[in-house]
Order: structure tokens, then sequence, then C-alpha cells
């Protein structure tokens, strides 16, 4: 917990074993990686989560003034830290995971602007990478707001097919929401019929609205046991009907475009006259467009 921020009742809320968890808060970031280093070379330990790598303060930062200069140390140590785990890591079968932030780089006007901290070693050894991004706040009745509907996309896999995305619930104070998933994945499976608002499983009303079928699955584990075992029994028709539906997507773009190069230009009515040159903003609008 580089951050020192970890709130052991709050993990406990959100279902993590308190009693197995063991808990360190390192100074600097070489200790950090040090005591990561030291944990998988035990074999002792089957994960590991350091939170995080944006906070991470190299020693010789720490020791400095407030205003040094101190370019590239975050970096070097990350790629210092990679080399030496990445065998060992292999070898005790551990999984480390490393929780980071975004930066903005300036004066950046086209592409992304998004950066992760620490350079470009972490990226690169990484097995798996996945961008987490919250989509909008989720509102009770009263307008409370009660949690964050989430989007998580895999933007690198060695193990597994890249560039997969889920989106999911997660509730303040209990965390992801499996009822949430039920629902939905169950309406895009075809196991759970939606009319209008109603939502149905069969004969059986689960309610009208999202919320109130989430509650109902709740109140009633059976049946949210039956939805369940039927979902994971169907899973692989997830990853092929979103593929049709990118390819759909791509071949109907693929049309437009040629269609739209098979059609003949249109000969100037009057005089031709010399446009004025394209802004920054309506170039840069464009891009963003495309």
């Amino acid at each position: 917990d580089v951050e020192h921020a970890l709130d052991p009742n709050y993990a406990a809320a959100l279902g993590v074993d308190i009693n197995s968890l063991l808990v360190s808060q390192p100074d600097t970031g070489e200790q950090a990686m040090e005591i990561c280093e030291a944990l998988v070379r035990s074999g002792a330990i089957d994960a590991i989560v350091i939170d995080s790598v944006a906070a991470m303060v190299p020693r010789a930062e720490i020791e400095g003034e407030m205003g040094d200069s101190h370019v590239g140390l975050q970096a070097r140590l990350m790629s210092q830290a990679m080399r030496k785990l990445t065998a060992v890591i292999g070898k005790t079968n551990t999984v480390c995971v490393f929780i980071n932030q975004l930066r903005e780089k300036v004066g950046v006007m086209y592409g992304n602007p998004e950066v992760t901290t620490g350079g470009r070693a972490l990226k690169y050894y990484a097995s798996v990478r996945i961008d987490v991004r919250r989509v909008e706040g989720l509102k009770d009745s009263s307008g409370q707001f009660i949690g964050n509907h989430t989007r998580a996309k895999v933007v690198k896999n060695k193990v597994a097919p890249p560039f997969r995305e889920a989106e999911f619930d997660i509730m303040f104070g209990k965390g992801i929401s499996k009822m949430s998933e039920l629902v939905d994945v169950g309406v895009k499976l075809g196991i759970v019929q939606k009319s209008g608002a109603w939502f149905n499983y069969g004969d059986i009303r689960l309610g009208q609205g999202r919320d109130n079928a989430k509650q109902f699955l709740a109140d009633n584990p059976e049946i949210a046991n039956d939805i369940e075992s039927q979902i994971r029994a169907n899973a692989d028709k997830l990853y092929s009907t979103g593929r049709r539906g990118a390819m759909a997507k791509g071949s109907a773009a693929v049309a437009a475009q040629e269609a739209a190069a098979a059609k003949p230009a249109k000969a100037p009515a009057g005089p031709v006259v010399k446009a004025p040159a394209p802004s920054s903003e309506s170039e840069l609008d464009i891009m963003v467009e495309d």
C-alpha cells in the first residue's frame, strides 16, 4: 500500500479476507520493490497487489528538496524491478497486480494524450493490461449516488485474445454487483427476457425495471443460481456474438466507403473560389470524428 490509504473495514465490506491479508506500507519505491521481490521469492504468496505505481517515490526524490528535478528516476526504478521480478514470478506462479494512474502529455494535439506513469517497462513486461474507466454514476430512487457503472477493456493480453470489454456495476460499500451481471448478461444471451421495462425468466416475472429485477434475484438465490448456471453454460456465445457484431459493423463501414468512392463528383456550378485554410479547431474536430 504505497498510497497509505487502505481502510481494513471497507476492504472487509467489499469481501477481502482481512485475516489472510498481509499489508506493507513502504516509504520509498525501492523499498516497495524489495519487499515485493522477497515475497515472490518466498513462494508462499499467491497474489501481490502494488497500489500504486504512480505513488512510488524514488529514494533520491524523498531525500532531495522540494522543486528539485528528478527526470526518469521512476522509470529507471520500474525498469530494474521488472527485469528482476520477471523470472521469479514465472518460477513461483505468483500473480503481481500493479495499479497505475493516468497522466496527460503536455502539448499533444492529435492522438490520445493519456499516458501511464513509470515508463514503458511495465507495459512491455505485463502479461495482461486492463483499462478501467467509470462510465456513469448510478442513483437510487431518491437521486443519491449508490455506485458507478464501469467499463474494463483488455488493451494487452498474452494469454488470451485481447481487446475484449466488460461492463459492470460497482456499488459503494459492496463492490461489483453480481445481480446486475445476471440481469445484463442474461438479457444478452436470451436467458432473461425483456419486454418493455419488465424482466422475465421463463414464466417468472422478475420485476419492472432493472433495479427491481436485481432485488428480486437477491431475494431469491435459487433463481439467481439457476440463471448463473445457464450463463456459464452458454458463455462462449458472448464472444461469438460480439465478434459477429464487430464484423458486421466493419463490413458496413467498408461498403459505405466503397459507395462514396464510386459516386461521381459534382462539377462546380459557378466560378471556382479558393476556400480558406481550415483552422486548427476544424482539423481537430475532423480528427475526432474520424
